[in-house]
């Protein structure tokens, strides 16, 4: 069998082999005349019970079939429970042999199989079997090899092997029956040998895998030693234990930044954007990733801890979770207990709703009451917009102001101040005031228009438009900011959406009405456009600082 490739390989090595064992035996029994007997001799197969040849095997075959159907019908239910659990022990014995041995022929002909189709083919194949008085087996690893290195190339060659071996039994047992046993082993001793994994060795090359030999080890030793569902069950065991230690040993902190390092996209003014890298680092934002389980509770809390006690807003980044457990959650409401004990408060981010085990996350801590809205817990469906949230509330307490604020005048918009009064006066002519409610929309994306809008109280967000009506959150411009500037400068279509997050004032300028201006007033173009591109640069710069936070992290 070992040789036979190298001098044909249009016939199968098995069955050269096999025939090379069948001559061997037949030529010593020239010399020893009792290895010529067919009953009572152990050396060989020797009757098949039901096979034969001629009209003999198929009546043999149709007599095995009534007598399983006979048994089948007189079957006592009462012996039902005591089958149970040898049944249960050869399911699943024979369900792991037949996935492990899907993997391997997934390995050798760089295919993909479908497990629950395997196990499905299997179960019915074997209720078949036991109807029509087979034994119940599984894709077996040897029969595998022996089709592949048969030449086998597609799934028909198993149904082939097994119609081929329904017919030798009916038609060829008187010849089957001579076949030596000696012959079989010595095939056998074959296929194992090539079922040895020799690159399983490279695992003692590396201390990190050196428990992954251990585990291949243990199943080895207790299956030669007890049985293979022992050895099954401790190679369970074993591979959940390392699948255990590697989620632990795996940092659940993906990054950390502090409020001052990245920003929300709300633009603010100098002197906001000065108090917010002054203070911004009350705040920290920690991104968390993999499982979040009794493992690596521990973990996460050692992670959180030294910032309890100096920060005053805690943000958990979710959106690389992949589960949530009980245990992790206990842990959270006693960092969200201990925040609150100061005024402080954990604001989670970005639940997702599908992770890859089915859980929905942002259900899952409605469930359990972390979500509450009286808890000092809140959730944002984005980290822009928790990170906006925490700003407008360390804004509020640095300034101190009341919730309503007072419209700017022109004056008192960055943009023109030190500009004469006269000219102001001139300029604010040719504008128009605009109120705009709440959620109104100001422009949308395609939009044609070249108007230039500075916010007098209020707010804007402005709004990316995607796939399936969702839309993403570009920046959100406040009271003294200004927007709609791209249309107003290449006087393009519209590239975002723009909606009122409040009631809202508005001055808005056309650049028509502004050229017409500007044609006796040089300077004050000048003046504006060196604004408007001070500002732009200012935000560029911003931009890049967070950039080179997220590269470091």
């Amino acid at each position: 069998m070992v040789l036979a490739p190298r001098v044909t390989r249009a016939v199968p090595a098995a069955i050269l082999g096999l025939l090379a064992g069948v001559l061997t035996y037949f030529g010593l029994g020239i010399a020893d005349r009792a290895l010529m007997a067919l009953h009572g001799n152990p050396l060989i197969i020797g009757p098949l019970g039901g096979g034969g040849g001629g009209g003999e095997s198929g009546a043999g075959f149709a007599e095995a079939l009534s007598a399983r159907w006979k048994g089948v019908g007189g079957m006592d239910l009462m012996l039902l429970p005591d089958l149970l659990v040898p049944a249960l022990t050869l399911a699943v014995l024979l369900s792991i042999d037949t996935l492990k041995t899907c993997v391997v022929l997934d390995s050798l002909t760089r295919s993909r199989h479908d497990s629950n189709r395997e196990l499905m083919g299997q179960g019915l194949g074997n209720l078949a079997a036991t109807l029509v008085g087979g034994v119940p087996g599984a894709g077996t690893m040897g029969a595998t090899l022996v089709n592949i290195s048969s030449g086998a190339k597609t799934q028909r060659s198993g149904l082939i092997e097994g119609g081929l071996s329904l017919l030798a039994f009916l038609l060829l047992g008187s010849v089957i029956a001579w076949i030596p046993i000696a012959a079989l082993a010595a095939i056998l001793i074959v296929i194992g040998v090539h079922m040895f994994d020799v690159h399983s060795l490279q695992l003692l090359r590396n201390r990190s895998t050196v428990l992954d030999f251990v585990v291949i080890v243990a199943v080895v030793a207790v299956a030669e030693t007890v049985s293979l569902i022992a050895a099954s069950g401790i190679g369970i065991a074993l591979a959940a234990l390392l699948f255990i230690r590697e989620k632990v040993s795996t940092s659940c902190v993906r990054r950390m930044v502090y409020g001052n390092q990245v920003f929300s996209k709300q633009i603010r003014l100098p002197e906001e954007r000065a108090i917010l890298e002054a203070r911004g680092e009350q705040a920290v934002v920690f991104e968390l990733q993999g499982s979040l389980f009794f493992g690596t509770a521990d973990q996460l809390y050692s992670a959180l801890e030294p910032e309890l006690k100096t920060r005053n807003y805690v943000i958990l980044d979710l959106p690389r979770v992949q589960s949530v457990d009980v245990t992790v959650v206990h842990v959270l409401e006693q960092v969200e207990d201990m925040l609150a004990e100061r005024g402080a408060w954990l604001l989670f981010s970005q639940l997702p709703r599908k992770v890859p085990t089915g859980q929905d996350l942002a259900q899952y801590f409605e469930q359990i009451g972390s979500s509450r809205p009286e808890r000092h817990a809140p959730v944002f469906d984005e980290l822009d917009d928790a990170l906006e949230w925490v700003e407008n509330r360390i804004l509020a307490e640095a300034r101190e102001v009341a919730a309503a604020e007072k419209p700017l005048e022109l004056r008192d918009i960055d943009l023109f101040r030190r500009r004469k009064q006269e000219t102001l006066a001139e300029l604010e002519a040719v504008m128009e005031r605009r109120p705009v409610k709440a959620g109104e929309r100001i422009f949308t994306m395609g939009e044609t228009g070249d108007e230039l809008f500075l916010i007098r109280s209020g707010s804007v967000r402005i709004m990316l438009p995607v796939a399936d009506q969702q839309t993403h959150h570009l920046s959100t411009f406040a009271r003294g900011d200004f927007f709609g500037e791209m249309s107003f400068l290449d006087r393009n279509a519209r590239s975002a959406d723009a909606v009122a997050e409040v009631d809202t004032e508005l001055f808005v300028l056309s650049r028509e009405k502004f050229d017409a201006l500007t044609a006796g007033h040089r300077k004050l173009a000048i003046d504006l456009f060196e604004g408007l591109a001070r500002v732009l640069a200012m935000r560029l710069r911003y931009t890049n600082v967070e950039l080179r936070a997220l590269q470091e992290s």
